[in-house]
């Protein structure tokens, strides 16, 4: 059994070895190729002196990519206890330097966990396909902002991705390209083939980094940010003025506040043009929202 360049198994013997099979459950897919690892841990930048915190490592092969490219200190969340082994041999070889929590990542209070570190970290991670966009947005929506973390390096399916960094007027356009591009400036990194990953998912994948925008503009409240957005793409093919409804009783002169058409659809809408009509409707009297007792 030859080792690898951190002098640990190659990647496939240990997964053999302990006989780990990806389970779908936890939407597991794990990469093989530590050049490629290492290849995602370089896009996160310089990690010299960061702590990095990673979800679903599994046998470890990004985490150890982390640790070779240079991370002080990585901090894992697992809540895969096959995977146990793997990661206290990497944790053996690097004393000191992994921290692994057996968890469900998507219970962790993160900001608690970060506050020992020192500092910002950087999140890197092939996410668990199951619960990556849930990830994703719990960590756009932190408050306060700016957030905990310095920034992100994040894999998905490239569906997700491409629905991250789209454009307004396009298919993929919506909910979470509208908060993804109000807090920071989601940029798709590289992708990768489904030939890449051990079993290979259906689809391929691909790597973004989010870089926190320090005061978004127009200003607003993610909360009305989000019910906005989900109004509007709730049902994408009406007009705001329909869809609005849910939320305030004349959607028409909310929209003329914002300066905006009540015959668009939220398709339309530009990141600021949302932005502003949730500024808009932060500001908006009580009594004119929808509900029992407007708007909560």
């Amino acid at each position: 059994m030859s080792a690898a360049p951190d002098g640990l198994p190659p990647l496939g013997d240990v997964i053999r070895a302990l006989q780990l099979s990806a389970r779908k459950s936890l939407g597991q897919h794990f990469i093989l190729d530590l050049n490629l690892t290492r290849r995602i841990a370089r896009a996160a930048g310089p990690l010299a002196g960061m702590t990095a915190m990673e979800v679903g490592p599994g046998p470890g092969g990004l985490t150890r990519a982390l640790l070779l490219e240079g991370a002080d200190r990585v901090v894992a969340v697992e809540r895969d206890e096959r995977c146990r082994p793997a990661l206290d041999a990497i944790a053996s070889r690097y004393p000191g330097r992994l921290e692994v929590h057996f968890a469900d990542a998507l219970g962790m209070d993160w900001r608690k966990l970060a506050a020992g570190v020192g500092g910002k970290p950087v999140i890197v991670a092939n996410l668990p396909y199951n619960v990556a966009t849930m990830l994703l947005v719990g960590w756009l929506e932190t408050e306060p902002w700016p957030p905990w973390y310095g920034h992100m390096v994040l894999m998905f399916q490239k569906e997700v991705a491409e629905r991250v960094v789209a454009a307004p007027g396009t298919k993929a356009y919506g909910r979470l390209a509208v908060l993804a591009q109000w807090r920071t400036r989601p940029r798709l990194l590289l992708t990768l083939k489904p030939e890449a990953f051990t079993p290979p998912p259906a689809v391929a994948s691909a790597v973004v980094e989010f870089r926190p925008i320090e005061r978004p503009q127009p200003e607003c409240t993610v909360r009305s940010l989000a019910k906005l957005t989900a109004a509007a793409f709730g049902q994408r093919r009406k007009m705001l003025r329909q869809s609005l409804k849910p939320l305030v009783t004349e959607p028409e002169a909310l929209l003329a506040a914002a300066g905006l058409t009540s015959t668009l659809r939220g398709e339309a809408l530009s990141v600021s043009d949302f932005a502003r009509l949730a500024y808009t409707l932060d500001r908006w009297p009580a009594s004119n929202k929808s509900g029992p007792a407007g708007l909560a």
